[in-house]
């Protein structure tokens, strides 16, 4: 596979974000899609209202025009990454816009968005139906598979879709913390898509990671823009989709870690006080947490990038990438 190729698309991604970004933060800025902080939340976010939002249409955008360009081969695994990342975006620039523009402070009803995110999973499994794309789910640091066919297959990738799409939303709460937790876990998995030999996944990867970061100049702390729901939802609708094409679903557990952490707290937040009238944590997602813990909120960025990096690297050793 051309490394070049790879490269450049992170190049040309990133640039494009670049030049984007002073672009649209002025006219989110006119159209006041300011950011809706909501009183629950720690007090010393209160000062980020009015920060711009919905910048993930600059993620989209870039990651868009990359992906597009340097793609040579649309077969079904480009489609499945293209309508992942741009469904999911999709349906989270609904949400992002209804919030603002409706002044609903939680956007699409969770039936609305349950149904947006659940059409478009199974219109990417019926493209892998299509397609004759394998069912069996491999064992990550093993040669050890298991095919319980598609009746077990299919449900259980729109359930991962789904999963990781919310769980990569819910990472989304700080400065910065979303841009680089996913630049990391692209480019694990860009190394991943590289080994499988799949050029669509490679790219779609090397995009993301260009988009991220270019977004990310101006999202870090103080942030000039948020990505909202349509980039952390297309952000997760791209990773879950080149986990799926490359057949390393279950190795996001480990690459994606950040992402299982932040929703298992949620998880256990609700389930422990619904249960026993009692949270295990100060607030979730967990980020938070830390930060009522004292923890500054670049502290916690950088330290959550850290453990990132390292679960990626844990990731690529299991997948025999090192």
């Amino acid at each position: 596979m051309d490394f070049q190729l790879i490269l450049l698309t992170i190049g040309v991604s990133f640039i494009l974000a670049v030049i984007a970004a002073p672009l649209f933060i002025p006219l989110l800025r006119r159209l006041k899609f300011g950011q809706q902080i909501r009183g629950e939340g720690p007090q010393s976010h209160l000062k980020k209202a009015g920060t711009p939002t919905m910048g993930g249409i600059i993620i989209m955008v870039a990651f868009t025009i990359a992906f597009l360009k340097f793609t040579n081969k649309m077969d079904t695994d480009f489609y499945v990454l293209l309508i992942a990342s741009l469904g999911f975006g999709l349906v989270g620039f609904l949400d992002d816009y209804i919030k603002i523009v409706f002044k609903r402070s939680l956007g699409l009803t969770a039936k609305q968005k349950l149904f947006g995110q659940l059409l478009f999973s199974v219109i990417i499994c019926i493209l892998l139906i299509r397609n004759g794309h394998s069912t069996a789910i491999g064992i990550p640091g093993t040669d050890y598979s298991f095919d319980w066919t598609g009746w077990f297959y299919y449900p259980f990738i729109v359930v991962m879709m789904l999963a990781v799409s919310n769980a990569v939303n819910f990472t989304d709460g700080l400065d910065g913390l979303l841009s680089g937790v996913s630049a990391i876990a692209f480019g694990a998995f860009a190394v991943v898509a590289i080994q499988a030999t799949s050029l669509p996944a490679a790219v779609c990867a090397a995009a993301m990671i260009g988009a991220v970061l270019g977004f990310l100049v101006f999202n870090a702390h103080p942030a000039k823009v948020f990505m909202g729901d349509t980039g952390s939802l297309g952000i997760g609708g791209a990773i879950a989709a080149i986990a799926i094409v490359t057949k390393s679903e279950l190795l996001f557990l480990v690459i994606g870690g950040i992402f299982v952490i932040e929703m298992l707290s949620v998880v256990l937040q609700v389930g422990s006080f619904k249960l026993r009238g009692k949270r295990i944590f100060k607030m979730s997602p967990i980020h938070h947490h830390f930060e009522l813990s004292g923890w500054s909120e670049w502290r916690v960025v950088v330290t959550f990038w850290a453990v990132g990096l390292v679960l990626a690297g844990i990731g690529l050793y299991l997948n025999k990438g090192l």
